[in-house]
Parts: structure tokens; sequence; C-alpha cells
């Protein structure tokens, strides 16, 4: 039976891995769970909850999934990098953005990547670097979306109001949720639409706690730590700016506004004021060809797979990689200041969530 670690430090983290930790259990092994930096709250009561770092390592497991760019190297087991979101949400931000989503900091045994223009990139930097493998898996993430059959539109019986899932990031620099606050207020109001909203973890929480005012028959405040994923089908559009939750949306076949996206393409319908909103939303509802034509070509472009089993493939890579890849690497680089560093950011994390911060 093989152990392995889900290492948490975002509230987003959780939805990534809860299909990797259904697949480890039909197949009879054993998962847990440690957090540091984020609310323990999601966690389940049937979930293994690792609260020490002693915990962590008398529990020797064999793998630690990281949907993130860092992880404690101390850890027992090999380190594998699941990511966080699709490739394109670090484009249209700056060539710096770009390249982080490339960068090799010496954590990661194992990259398990979505698309083959990724799997290719890491494999040119596998080679170069010789002490991490790749493997062409697909996101976890997706694999209770694409599971389940969704044909394009959703059914809305006569009456039933269109329903906007509006996300917004939190750069101050890219989101759209200052602006457009009074906006949704009055659509919502207007009896026309129906919105889910959603922010991010990072937000303002002065802007979080103007949204949740908005709380009504017509407007649904779903919190950052609850999964959105099973929520994103009871909406017809999703509403956004440059946040990648608008790609995971767009695998339902549904149309995608934006509001001053820095990622444009003929793959979503894009404005810059606040008055074109309303009529960008009605055009979406009527599915043009060309954009679901468009955004199609991009999700094939994201996500290699639509068959739902990514979370079986990255249990297949590891267990490739423990017996046959792993004997072929170079030891990592010794990286003694980042150690140090990533000692201390584990410390403060953990200091800050356990006195309430």
């Amino acid at each position: 039976m093989r152990r392995y670690l889900f290492f948490v430090n975002q509230p987003y983290s959780y939805s990534i891995l809860r299909p990797l930790q259904d697949e480890i259990r039909r197949r009879g092994d054993e998962a847990a769970w440690f957090v540091a930096g984020c609310s323990t709250a999601p966690l389940r009561a049937d979930e293994q909850h690792l609260k020490t770092v002693r915990e962590v390592m008398d529990y020797k497991a064999d793998a630690t999934f990281v949907p993130g760019d860092w992880v404690p190297y101390f850890f027992p087991g090999i380190k594998v990098e699941v990511f966080h979101g699709m490739a394109r949400n670090k484009r249209g931000h700056s060539s710096e953005d770009e390249s982080d989503h490339y960068r090799i900091r010496g954590w990661f045994d194992l990259y398990c990547t979505q698309a083959a223009s990724d799997t290719a990139k890491f494999q040119e930097l596998a080679e170069q670097h010789q002490h991490f493998a790749v493997a062409h898996t697909g996101w976890p993430k997706l694999d209770p979306l694409l599971s389940q059959p969704h044909e394009g539109r959703r059914h809305r019986a006569e009456g039933d109001l269109p329903v906007i899932f509006y996300a917004s990031t939190f750069s101050r620099a890219v989101t759209s949720a200052p602006a457009l606050v009074d906006k949704i207020a009055e659509l919502a109001a207007s009896g026309r639409w129906k919105f889910i909203v959603t922010l991010h973890p990072k937000m303002d929480p002065s802007v979080v706690q103007h949204y949740r005012r908005l709380k009504g028959d017509n407007l649904r405040f779903v919190e950052s730590d609850e999964d959105l994923l099973p929520i994103l089908p009871e909406a017809d559009v999703m509403l956004c700016d440059t946040s990648s939750i608008m790609f995971e949306f767009m695998f339902l076949d549904r149309p995608v506004v934006t509001f001053r996206t820095r990622m444009p393409g003929p793959y979503l319908i894009d404005v810059d004021r606040v008055e074109e909103l309303e009529p960008a939303l009605e055009k979406a509802l009527e599915y043009p060809d060309p954009l679901m034509s468009a955004a199609r070509n991009l999700c094939d472009d994201l996500h290699s797979f639509r068959d739902g089993c990514s979370s079986a493939r990255v249990l297949d890579a590891v267990d490739d990689f423990l017996t046959r890849k792993k004997a072929g690497l170079r030891s990592k680089p010794l990286n003694l200041l980042r150690k140090a560093r990533v000692r201390w950011r584990l410390h403060r994390e953990l200091k800050l969530f356990n006195d309430g911060h």
C-alpha cells in the first residue's frame, strides 16, 4: 500500500487534490493532508489531517502532491508538481509571469503536465537539469468536470433567468471587482439576470464585504474556500477578468465574457466599458459559432485529455517514476539559501495559522 501526502497552502488546493484522493482510495492506498498558510475548515471528517511536521515525518509518504510553487524539501518521499492552474493563466500579464510557470526551483522530482506544449517545454528543462522527470497526465482538478456529460447550453425552463457566474482575480492591476460591483448589483436587481459570485481568496476584504452585502434572490455569494467546480454547471455564462477559472468554465462548452482582460482572444467576448457589459452577456447567450469554436480549440491546446482520468495518469506516473525513472536522475542542487527560506516560510505560515491570523 502506498501513502501519499497533500501539501495545501491555498484554499484552491482542495479541489485540485480531491480527485487524486478519490483515485488513491479506489486503488486501496492512503492519503493524508498537511495544511500551512490557509484554513483547514474545508477538510472533511473522513480526511486524515496531519497537524505537525513531526506527524508528516512519521507518516513517511511515498509522494507529496503540490498544486503550488514550493514544498518543504525535507518531507519524506518524492515531490510532485500538479500545478494550481493551466499554463494560459500565466500569459498576458508579462513575460516574467509566463517564465515563472516554467521556473525550476529545485523542489520537485516529477512535473505532471496538462498540454502537449507544456510537456515539451518541461521536457526540454528536464534534459537540461537532469534532476527531475516529466509526465503528460492532465490536470486532476478537471476529472469531475470531464467525467460528466455536459451538452453545452444549460437547459432552462420557461421563465428561468439566465445565470451568470462572476469570478475575479485579486491583483489590483487586473481585477474587475471594484469596477463592476455597482453594475452587477444593478443587473441582479433588474430581475433580468441571476448571479453566482465568487472572489479570489486574496481579494481586498473591503471589496469582498461589498459583494457579500449584495446577496439576495438573484445573487448568490460563494466563499473562496468552497469547491467551485460543482457550481460551474449551474451557470449559462461566465463573467471574468484575468482569472484562470474562465478556462475551466470553457470545458463546459459555454461562453465567457471578460472585462478588460489581459488575455484577449477570439475565445471570449471582452469589453472595456461598464455600459457594454449587459449587451455582451446577451450576445454570449446566443452561443455564437465563431466564439464557441475558438473556445473549443483553446481547450484542446490547454488540456490534452477529455476522459476525466488525469488522476489515474498522475498516480501511474508516480509509480513509473519510483520504479524506473528515479534511479537515473542526478541529485538536486544544494540551494542552501532557498532551503533556509523554505524552513522560515513554513514556520511563519504555521505560526500565523496557529495564532488565528
